[in-house]
């Protein structure tokens, strides 16, 4: 894991917010209809939903996902037509312990 790239991820305010919205997805989207039950992505948000919520083009917030994806933040799935993104809570363990030994 690249600690600088993950700190620079989570130096965007609105990916930052993504980041937390999602630590509780329930409670900050919709249900997700399109997900199915097959897909076995427990916690998964689209795009869609996430660009709605940050106001921003859907362009712009696919760009930041994959930016936290990439940091090792998130995961994601695709499921049909629509791409779904959670957290990946042993990726921000990782970088929480990384940053320990580090700082």
């Amino acid at each position: 894991m690249d600690i600088l790239l993950t700190i620079k991820a989570l130096a965007n305010e609105t990916r930052f917010n993504i980041l937390e919205w999602l630590k509780h997805p329930d409670e900050n989207f919709a249900p997700q209809e399109h997900l199915t039950e097959t897909c076995n992505f427990e916690g998964g948000i689209c795009v869609g939903a996430i660009s709605e919520k940050t106001g921003l083009a859907q362009s712009v917030v696919s760009g930041y996902l994959v930016k936290l994806q990439k940091a090792g933040l998130l995961e994601s799935r695709r499921a049909g037509q629509w791409t779904y993104y959670r957290r990946n809570e042993e990726g921000i363990e990782r970088f929480i312990e990384q940053l320990k030994k580090e700082l």
